[in-house]
């Protein structure tokens, strides 16, 4: 208590500053920074010669140097804007240490100042501080546009459904945490003290040895016990709501006044909260800095506020006001033109609704790609049905998802080197559990047989070898022979299964699979919807895809708040291994009915 008291005492000081400079900042990421970045970074694409980005282009993109070169200063000046952010947060709470008071511009001038050094070549290695060191505690710069680079869950799953490779990921954020332990003070050795890079990593080691678990085990008891405190104002601001909603509930005015104030007050306390939670998690560091140098008697140098110095900045700030103005000009000035020439929406209304496509089937409950799995999907109440087809080396299309049958079966055989009769009596169950033994290696045909009796429809994913005769006509052949073309897609991650589908067969629905997907991918003619993995879908992809009439699809999604996420978005189908969570989160969310839950719960525990 006595660690927290002292927390709150340094936030308090200054705390219309800190609250005002990270609205000032948050606003100018989103109205000003973060399209800059965006654009700085488009412009990079045009001038390598790329107008999108895939997992099959990537790496020629990285490697070309001028993307190397040019991806070096898009760093560094991101960086630099991150880090005005953190000098100013640990400029005003050592300010509140002293017991000082400062404004938001004086804050600011000072911040940009001493975010200059990261230009200096003693500091060439700042920015990698920065991007993994902040996010990676959760000291985030949320009000930047440097954050946590979210993992795909797809790969996620990979890593956690094989134990060595979570063992080895366990223990690589565990080694990664030690070494970046070691310099979570260097940031403010550099700001307040104004030691280069070096210099403020050795001096953070220095102080922070032999305290590094304890420190540690101080940021996550503060952190949570902040988190806490906020659970508590918000169950406390619902309770007042919920009472009053109580007595006065039989007015239906008053019934929607209480439900608007709910809101309204929640919302409140959230951005209160996510204003406060740089300065939060800046201040635990800057309280444990102060600590360790007043335990080793060594001097605490504080940031100097020199009025003429500030003078001097100020004429310079000018120049950098009229850069700010001349940026939002040219924005707008863009905007305009896109919209005069058509080439950006201001509304894309669309009122979709949201399918739910069963990953190789119920996965989740059954053994993936089998007639169990495609049946439990239908039960679960699936509009579409994922499956992956491969080509046997007598030319059935059989639904498997690897090239090797071992892991599903036990036989180590290549598909494409085996003839079906060779497969068809495989066991392709008892690898999920002993109960589906009975399970086959089943034909696309069969499959598409109980699609098209059980009103489902189809995301045939082909994974090509090299080694298939004529892979995409055989599909599409055995497609249009049971009149399916109409309920199903062609999906592939390779683009020329696309451009080989459509001149075979013009009328076949095609898929695109991207693992990565930036720029204009629209560019892909050949492909008439998009399958996208969720990290890479915003709402611009969206309403691009949206407006040129193709659809996108998002996988795969198995969280809650990813399967919100998509419907916030506004994706037209999410491809799932948890069927039931997709379609209670679409139910709950078409119903709307978040806060007359609350009221009801809390009704039935006053009654």
């Amino acid at each position: 208590m006595k660690k927290l008291k002292k927390l709150s005492q340094m936030i308090k000081f200054n705390l219309k500053t800190l609250i005002g400079f990270e609205l000032f900042y948050k606003l100018g990421s989103t109205i000003i920074f973060i399209p800059f970045f965006l654009s700085l970074f488009n412009l990079i694409l045009k001038l390598t010669g790329f107008h999108y980005l895939t997992l099959e282009n990537i790496l020629p993109f990285i490697t070309h140097p001028l993307t190397i070169t040019l991806l070096i200063i898009l760093l560094l000046l991101m960086t630099f804007y991150a880090l005005i952010d953190i000098s100013a947060i640990i400029i005003i709470l050592d300010c509140s240490y002293e017991r000082k008071h400062i404004t938001i511009k004086n804050a600011f001038i000072l911040a940009v100042k001493k975010s200059l050094k990261v230009f200096h070549k003693k500091n060439i290695l700042l920015p990698f501080l920065v991007l993994f060191l902040i996010p990676f505690l959760n000291a985030g710069i949320s009000s930047s546009f440097i954050s946590t680079i979210p993992i795909p869950e797809f790969i996620l799953d990979f890593i956690y459904k094989n134990q060595t490779l979570s063992i080895l990921y366990t223990l690589l954020i565990i080694v990664f945490s030690f070494l970046l332990l070691r310099w979570l003070y260097a940031i403010h050795y550099f700001i307040l003290e104004n030691k280069n890079f070096k210099e403020a990593c050795k001096k953070s080691k220095e102080l922070s040895k032999n305290n590094l678990l304890k420190d540690f085990a101080t940021f996550i008891i503060l952190e949570f016990s902040i988190f806490l405190i906020y659970l508590f104002l918000v169950a406390i601001l619902i309770f007042i709501i919920i009472i009053f909603y109580k007595l006065l509930g039989h007015f239906k005015a008053l019934e929607s006044f209480s439900i608007t104030i709910i809101w309204l007050l929640i919302g409140y306390t959230y951005l209160l909260i996510t204003l406060l939670s740089t300065p939060i998690s800046y201040a635990i560091i800057s309280y444990l800095f102060y600590s360790h140098k007043e335990k080793k008697q060594e001097k605490i140098i504080h940031v100097q506020i020199k009025e003429n110095e500030l003078k001097k900045a100020k004429k310079k700030f000018q120049i950098f006001k009229y850069v700010i103005l001349a940026m939002i000009i040219g924005s707008c000035s863009t905007i305009t033109y896109l919209i005069l020439n058509k080439q950006f929406f201001l509304k894309v209304d669309y009122d979709r609704i949201i399918e739910v496509t069963a990953h190789r089937g119920a996965s989740l409950n059954y053994p993936e790609n089998t007639m169990s799995s495609f049946v439990g999907a239908k039960e679960l109440g699936a509009d579409w049905i994922e499956l992956d087809v491969a080509q046997t080396k007598d030319n059935q299309i059989i639904v498997t998802h690897d090239t090797n049958l071992k892991r599903i079966t036990g036989v180590n055989k290549k598909v494409w080197e085996t003839n079906y009769d060779e497969i068809k009596d495989l066991d392709a169950g008892s690898f999920f559990s002993k109960d589906y033994s009975f399970e086959r290696i089943p034909l696309l045909e069969d499959v598409i047989n109980y699609a098209k009796n059980n009103a489902l429809k189809l995301n045939i994913e082909l994974k090509p070898t090299g080694y298939e005769n004529n892979f995409e006509q055989n599909v599409i052949d055995i497609i249009v022979r049971n009149d399916f073309i109409d309920d199903c897609y062609l999906a592939s991650q390779n683009y020329n299964v696309m451009e080989n589908a459509k001149k075979y067969n013009n009328k076949i629905k095609t898929l695109y699979v991207m693992s990565f997907a930036y720029g204009d991918i629209l560019n892909f003619v050949d492909a008439d919807s998009f399958s996208i993995e969720a990290t890479s879908i915003n709402k611009k992809l969206v309403n691009e895809i949206h407006s040129s009439g193709k659809a996108i699809f998002a996988w795969t999604i198995n969280t809650e708040e990813s399967i919100q996420n998509m419907i916030n978005l506004n994706v037209d189908n999410i491809i799932t291994d948890d069927i039931t969570l997709a379609r209670e989160v679409i139910a709950r969310e078409k119903e709307n009915t978040i806060i007359h839950n609350i009221v009801k719960k809390i009704n039935d525990f006053l009654k």
